[in-house]
């Protein structure tokens, strides 16, 4: 699915996000930067060991903030890694967490001139966070940033799995109509 924000992209795939060829991809990171399971391990994996190194020297990123570093052997240039909150009840400060993590990639892809930017469904794995409120969520945030921000051309939610595409789908049409 794809819509157009102004002159900007918004689109909707199912898929691997170490193989997009966008500018820059966004790793749904942990505080320590040095992998973990799921988007993060496999962001890893496929960039190689000196992305492993970089973050060790980077030595972390608080919750809700961003940082990038070189692709290395993906296809996109850079990977901006971001720190989603771990869900807990929605009475916590998660939205405002999770709002954050992805305004402050947008942020840096803005800065660093990346046109095109990749980004999973952050903090729906492990941390728990409900993917339909993080969908509604997350479009949101995007829609508003790309509103104001027209150096974005691209920015795609790469969900892994059909039912995940299915909720962002769902929550993109809602977020639409509101």
């Amino acid at each position: 699915m794809q819509v157009t924000i102004n002159e900007s992209v918004l689109e909707l795939v199912e898929g691997d996000i170490t193989s997009q060829d966008t500018e820059a991809i966004v790793n749904a990171a942990n505080e320590s930067l040095l992998g973990g399971g799921g988007v993060d391990g496999a962001i890893h994996r496929a960039a190689g060991p000196e992305l492993l190194a970089l973050c060790r020297a980077i030595g972390g990123c608080p919750t809700g903030e961003a940082c990038i570093t070189q692709g290395y052997r993906l296809k996109a240039k850079h990977v901006i890694h971001t720190v989603g909150p771990v869900y807990r009840d929605g009475r916590h400060g998660e939205a405002v967490l999770l709002a954050s993590a992805y305004r402050s990639s947008l942020d840096l892809a803005s800065v660093h001139g990346v046109r095109s930017v990749a980004f999973p469904s952050i903090s729906t794995g492990a941390y728990g966070y409900p993917i339909d409120q993080a969908a509604r969520l997350a479009l949101r945030v995007v829609i508003d940033y790309l509103g104001e921000h027209p150096e974005i051309e691209l920015v795609r939610f790469v969900l892994f799995g059909q039912p995940a595409y299915n909720t962002y789908e769902r929550a993109l049409v809602e977020v639409l109509t509101a």
